[in-house]
């Protein structure tokens, strides 16, 4: 179902908190890990905390409220995100009214939820991801009742429109949707912490991007577990196609696709909106192996996978390529790696995230007895990422002379004077010098040397 905020008890017990709140300066820190949809859910969560009459700090320490907003994807996050938690114990004891909330897909665990409740006594309350709304009420209940609460199975899959947002991106703007996953991929944890796809209906996604062009937003990068899945009263790309025509200065963004539903129908819009929808398509692979796409459940083959590169390079010429891959999944030969070697050199992808598989309780993979060791993963992510960085680096050298038209992200981060970062329609990084920041504004460059991952230039008149 679908609601609207109003609909719900959201607006009563942000009132309440906030209330409390009134004679005091509480801040709240918050910190996200995992993709972006985390992130998406992380502005939420900040403009929740607004809300409720919270500032916001990024000092742990200077806070009265912090909520870890986690991932489950891969173990690392979890150790990564458990360790943290445990900094947190020594602030707790010095601060008895500190309120520690654990949400996102780890909250969704109930595994992570009763370790939580057991061994991190100081950790107030967990909150499931689909379940933001709940936010206000768990906190109002804690300041009233100082009950701590780990549940897991409140999710019923509505979804609340009309949450309050804080961004973080300036000129840049997440919009989610759809949340939830039908896939079943025997690796991923996600369709058992997000739930099964529900989409957004389209005039609120439509109103939410006209709204941001409005305020100047100058990218919108629409997001779900599969965007091409979404269902409304209109297909993904017919819900692009509508957004891509709205007036103004703007570049849309989409991830992530899963290559069983990119359609011929989204390719041609890519193709006639060229110049709103950024010629850049991340479309996750996996592995270059038939044999180990089917025990991944992928429901796709490399014929299949590669007829959808080919439609992309022939509808959108100069189209950029990022995919993902897994290495060390169960059962992967020496033969299998090598497929999908061959795969990243015929394909030439302009860059690859790529993971060593990790296992998930939970899911089907981890039932697999042909377990791959450590030490042979780690090797031929080692041969990945080597073969990759010299074809990422072919690729940017393409672009030596080009002049481009970039969207200012900020001064650079590598510490140098009067550096800036940008990014390109096809999603390439680039710094360049300039006297004045125009962070948030399209300018135009000319690339003058190019490195594996990133471009520098020189700005230039449009003319």
């Amino acid at each position: 179902m679908i609601y609207n905020i109003s609909e719900t008890e959201y607006p009563r017990w942000a009132e309440a908190v906030r209330e409390r709140n009134s004679a005091k300066a509480p801040r709240a820190f918050v910190q996200s890990f995992g993709c972006q949809q985390n992130e998406a859910d992380s502005e939420r969560i900040r403009g929740i905390c607004t809300d409720m009459g919270y500032s916001l700090t990024d000092d742990p320490s200077a806070a009265d409220l912090i909520l870890i907003n986690t991932c489950a994807v891969r173990n690392h996050a979890e150790v990564k995100i458990f360790s943290l938690l445990g900094n947190f114990k020594e602030r707790k004891a010095e601060k008895p009214d500190l309120i520690i909330g654990v949400v996102g897909c780890m909250a969704a665990e109930s595994s992570v939820a009763e370790r939580l409740k057991r061994s991190f006594k100081y950790v107030t309350f967990t909150l499931e991801p689909n379940m933001l709304h709940l936010l206000p009420k768990k906190i109002y209940s804690y300041l009233c009742e100082k009950e701590r609460t780990f549940t897991v199975g409140e999710d019923k899959g509505d979804i609340v429109e009309g949450l309050p947002v804080y961004r973080m991106g300036g000129k840049r703007a997440w919009v989610s949707i759809m949340y939830g996953c039908n896939n079943f991929c025997s690796y991923c944890i996600v369709p058992y912490v997000r739930g099964r796809e529900r989409s957004r209906s389209s005039s609120e996604v439509i109103e939410e991007c006209r709204g941001l062009i409005s305020e100047g937003v100058r990218e919108i990068t629409l997001l779900g577990q599969n965007v091409n899945s979404y269902k409304s009263d209109m297909t993904f790309a017919e819900l692009l196609e509508k957004i891509a025509s709205i007036d103004g200065d703007f570049i849309l963004r989409f991830m992530t696709s899963h290559p069983k539903d990119a359609s011929d129908e989204l390719i041609d819009v890519m193709r006639r909106c060229r110049g709103k929808v950024a010629p850049y398509f991340h479309l996750p692979m996996q592995s270059g192996s038939d044999p180990i796409l089917k025990r991944m459940n992928r429901t796709y083959n490399m014929e299949r996978y590669l007829s959808v590169v080919k439609k992309l390079r022939e509808a959108v010429p100069g189209i950029a390529l990022s995919t993902d891959v897994i290495v060390g999944f169960p059962g992967e030969t020496d033969e299998d790696f090598k497929a999908t070697m061959d795969i990243l050199k015929l394909v030439e992808f302009d860059l690859v995230y790529s993971f060593i598989y990790s296992k998930r309780d939970g899911t089907k993979a981890a039932s697999f007895e042909d377990q791959i060791p450590r030490d042979i993963s780690g090797e031929r992510m080692n041969e990945l990422l080597e073969v990759q960085r010299d074809i990422s680096k072919k690729k940017n050298v393409e672009y030596i002379g080009k002049r481009v038209r970039v969207l200012v992200e900020g001064p650079s981060k590598r510490g140098e004077e009067n550096i800036y970062t940008a990014r390109t329609d096809t999603n390439k990084l680039v710094h360049f010098s300039s006297d004045i920041d125009k962070t948030g504004e399209f300018v135009w460059v000319k690339i003058e040397r190019a490195g594996a991952f990133d471009l520098f230039a020189k700005e230039i008149s449009e003319e």
